[in-house]
């Protein structure tokens, strides 16, 4: 596959960061344009009182405001299991389409029949506005975007470059922080290799964004790479480290982490593009599947 990468243009990028989640959220814009796209939004649940707020997403909505920015995309990563997507409250106060990778009807099958979804929950990534496949394009403006197949973490997961940003969901952290993990159903450890593989091919010099980063060893919050940086040093794949030794650090390492603690409502809510499901009586409602995941 060959991609229309676009070098030469630089978008700008406002990165906001989720404390709670350990997740970064972008409001990503033409150089010299008024066009935007926003790129994995998080919707604030206290899981432990049963309350959604929306305060983050309001803090993407008030800049997208402030610099009278017009949302042509809102774009997911993949179907994130440690947050919740806030991409229909944010559609239904900017507009924009909101985009996904094609492979979402494997994530919604599988998670349909873990979660009871019932007959009603469409499996067809119906929900999503786009459903893209690797290679495809889109314009913010009259800024072009591009969608790489990454999966691996999950089988959703894409890389979306922008000019000379490229946003990663969770394929790569920062060089320290290594790889997503890849032992959620679906996820293959060999098969995430092959997909950094294509990030790192990449030009040396292209911006990455990360969707998480945790601060290893107590550093501050990072979220900007390079390509370069990521070949040379990353913690995992870096180096010329080879698929073989990737996959058995990898396979070791996933079988002594905790599932995320928002596993449980991430997955029934993104996986219906972030809206919260309901039961019969039309009440918002999430589901508790036992000795499931």
């Amino acid at each position: 596959m060959t991609y229309p990468i676009h070098m030469t243009v630089t978008p700008h990028v406002s990165a906001f960061f989720d404390e709670a989640t350990n997740t970064i959220s972008y409001i990503v814009s033409e150089p010299d344009g008024d066009h935007c796209a926003i790129i994995d939004s998080v919707l604030d649940i206290d899981y432990a009182a049963g309350r959604i707020t929306y305060d983050s997403a309001d803090a993407l909505i008030a800049e997208v405001a402030r610099r009278d920015l017009k949302l042509d995309w809102i774009i997911e990563t993949h179907v994130h299991a440690d947050h919740l997507s806030a991409a229909p409250y944010i559609q239904e106060k900017l507009g924009g389409k909101i985009g996904v990778g094609d492979k979402i009807t494997v994530v919604q099958d599988t998670f349909g029949k873990v979660f009871n979804a019932g007959t009603e929950f469409q499996r067809d990534g119906s929900q999503f506005d786009a459903l893209f496949k690797d290679g495809d394009t889109y314009v913010i403006g009259g800024m072009q975007g591009f969608a790489i197949a990454t999966p691996g973490h999950t089988p959703a997961c894409m890389v979306h470059v922008i000019g000379d940003a490229c946003f990663v969901g969770d394929t790569l952290f920062m060089p320290d922080g290594g790889s997503a993990r890849a032992d959620f159903p679906g996820g293959d450890a060999g098969v995430l290799y092959d997909s950094i593989q294509k990030v790192l091919a990449l030009p040396d010099e292209m911006r990455l964004f990360m969707c998480h980063d945790y601060g290893p060893n107590g550093r501050d919050i990072k979220w900007e790479t390079t390509v370069a940086e990521e070949k040379a040093h990353n913690i995992h794949v870096g180096g010329g480290k080879t698929r073989e030794d990737f996959i058995k650090f990898r396979t070791e390492r996933d079988a002594t982490l905790d599932m995320p603690k928002l596993i449980i409502p991430s997955l029934q809510v993104n996986m219906r593009a972030g809206e919260v499901p309901q039961d019969e009586d039309g009440n918002e409602m999430l589901k508790v599947p036992l000795n499931q995941l």
